[in-house]
């Protein structure tokens, strides 16, 4: 890698991947590279969008390219940890996206090939980067809603029913909670840190055999804040987080996970908003993490650590387990 540019590769160019991409413009120093799709077509088509250099028809090319220092994985869910820890193996810097495996144990795997190959690894939970939430914690840390009473957060969306896609098939760890229900329960460890302890969890789980809709209360960090959530593929809501507290609340707005507004709600008082734009799609703030922390030569992020992805995978194996959903591989 040179001292200034990392040379990225995407593996997986579909509808995320793509977001990813359209954000590097936004980042000095960092460009892509190559792309790699099982279909060639499909990266192909992908390289002449973003400017690609190379292409691939299988992974493996990709993985022993050495003009790439950093890979990208946006394939499905069930595919992260092995790819993951084939590009680490190979000497690549690996941005995984969310969840970054489907359950602890296989990220406990990916984490030890990190530690082995001495490469940087993250889960790409890019809303943890949004300079929104950077205001959050700043109300929260000088106490503008007094001690936080409870957490309540919504991601649900009406996903047309087919059993061809990925979200409705188990053995490509489909479901909401794995989907959606991961950016309510992230978020919270994000904001108060420390432990997360199971309290309720209830779903609807269709014929295929995942979590169609999904309801959980959860308790938050060491004071035991209790988080409770809607993760649904069946039902669209207002897609809000609240923290709620005995002075007021903090409202960050829809979609909360893609948002650049937060409002300050005090009793008695005005409501005060916060704006903070993006500089290109919100992608680039996770991107800037990485290549820092590759700069500096650390293998995981301060903001997104491993120990933060293995408490909200140990949680969501957890509710999964109450709830009744397995996948096949498992």
């Amino acid at each position: 890698m040179s001292d200034t540019t990392v040379r990225w590769g995407v593996i997986g160019p579909g509808r995320i991947a793509n977001r990813f991409a359209e954000s590097l413009a936004a980042v000095p120093g960092a460009r892509l590279v190559a792309v790699a799709s099982r279909d060639l077509a499909r990266a192909q088509d992908f390289a002449r969008r973003h400017g690609a250099e190379r292409t691939f028809g299988d992974y493996a090319s990709l993985y022993r390219d050495d003009g790439i220092d950093a890979i990208y994985i946006a394939t499905p869910h069930a595919q992260h940890a092995a790819v993951a820890i084939d590009a680490l193996s190979a000497g690549k810097a690996v941005l995984c996206e969310k969840p970054i495996t489907v359950n602890a144990a296989q990220a406990r795997d990916v984490f030890a090939a990190a530690s082995v190959n001495q490469r940087f690894v993250m889960e790409a939970f890019w809303s943890r980067f949004l300079p929104v939430y950077g205001r959050v914690r700043r109300w929260l840390g000088d106490g503008s809603i007094g001690a936080v009473t409870g957490i309540e957060s919504y991601f649900g969306y009406a996903q047309p029913r087919d059993l061809d896609d990925r979200l409705w098939r188990t053995d490509l760890a489909g479901g909401a909670l794995l989907d959606v229900g991961v950016y309510c329960i992230s978020m919270s460890q994000f904001l108060f840190k420390g432990p997360l302890k199971l309290l309720e969890a209830s779903a609807t789980v269709g014929e295929p055999g995942v979590d169609e809709d999904l309801r959980a209360r959860v308790a938050v960090g060491e004071q035991g804040i209790e988080l409770r959530f809607h993760a649904s593929m069946i039902h669209k809501y207002y897609n809000c987080f609240r923290i709620q507290g005995e002075l007021g609340e903090i409202l960050i707005t829809e979609p909360f996970w893609d948002t650049g507004q937060a409002i300050l709600l005090r009793h008695g008082e005005a409501p005060v908003a916060s704006h903070s734009p993006y500089l290109r799609n919100g992608f680039e703030y996770q991107v800037q993490e990485t290549q820092r922390c590759m700069a500096r030569g650390v293998l995981e992020s301060e903001t997104m650590p491993w120990a933060d992805s293995l408490v909200v995978l140990s949680c969501m194996d957890e509710i999964r387990a109450a709830v009744g959903v397995r996948y096949p591989f498992e």
